[in-house]
């Protein structure tokens, strides 16, 4: 079997591996780090920055990953540099760089949410090729969803690599045009929160029907994690599984009509049109 770190070269040599560079230290980037480390990644084609020591320390823990408070000497060498900032801080850490980037031309990622791909380009230079990427919060369990673009710059290997790194965290789908990221971060991006959402209303509702706060918890987290499962190994759609579990004149039955009733389908809709109406004022407001 082949191991996925033989799969991640930055140009058409096959043997190849990537030096990646990580500008942060956050949740991400360690869950980055540790997905490719279990994946069989070589600890020693990996290294990290953060401003201070204190920060790397989790980092440093995972074994022989380089670390470093400079940005730019961790770059100098790399052929995939990821930036794991938040967005707010994007501009100043980036632009610092623009130099080395344009000299060594890197494959750029950049994992934070609401800067485009022209800001990031302004700030990066020009040729440098830019994947822009929107994973969510289960990626920190390796069971993350992410949705990716790729500018015209980024080769065939290139996209193979930030296929490679991304899916160490979870499942990852390519969208074709930038402006599709708002509606990858309208499903996945926010979605979890809607999951939990509903979990919370399901745990509240079972309580005040009798349950004990720990039971209705568990009943709901494991019917969670079931239906899920089974939308993911079913070969039918989840429309389907919901008609097989839905008998005529049953509980199931009562209980999907209420939803229907209350407009549970507008409601979503509506949901997830805010978070694309937001997703685009960030990267105004952030570029």
């Amino acid at each position: 079997m082949t191991k996925p770190a033989d799969h991640l070269s930055s140009n058409n040599e096959d043997t190849h591996i990537a030096r990646i560079a990580f500008i942060g230290a956050g949740n991400m980037a360690r869950s980055l780090i540790g997905g490719l480390l279990k994946q069989g990644y070589p600890a020693t084609h990996i290294a990290c920055s953060a401003p201070t020591e204190t920060s790397l320390a989790s980092i440093s823990a995972m074994g022989e990953v380089s670390t470093s408070t400079s940005n730019a000497d961790i770059i100098a060498a790399a052929d995939v540099v990821i930036m794991a900032v938040k967005p707010q801080v994007m501009r100043e850490v980036l632009a610092p760089l623009m130099s080395v980037l344009n000299s060594n031309k890197p494959l750029l990622i950049s994992i934070a949410a609401g800067i485009s791909c022209e800001s990031l380009q302004s700030w990066a230079g020009e040729s440098v090729p830019i994947v822009r990427c929107m994973p969510n919060t289960p990626s920190l369990l390796q069971v993350g969803a992410t949705g990716l673009y790729a500018t015209d710059a980024v080769s065939t290997a290139q996209h193979k690599t930030a296929d490679v790194i991304l899916s160490a965290v979870g499942t990852v789908v390519w969208v074709k045009q930038e402006l599709e990221l708002d509606a990858v971060t309208a499903v996945s991006g926010s979605g979890p929160a809607y999951f939990f959402l509903i979990m919370e209303a399901m745990q509240a509702a079972g309580e005040k029907l009798g349950l004990t706060a720990e039971a209705a918890a568990q009943l709901t987290h494991q019917t969670a994690l079931g239906a899920a499962r089974m939308a993911l190994e079913s070969d039918v759609g989840v429309a389907e599984l919901r008609k097989r579990v839905t008998s005529p004149n049953g509980t199931t039955q009562a209980a999907i009509e209420s939803f229907i009733d209350n407009k549970i389908e507008d409601t979503v809709e509506q949901a997830m049109q805010a978070a694309v109406t937001r997703s685009q004022a960030l990267a105004k407001e952030l570029g």
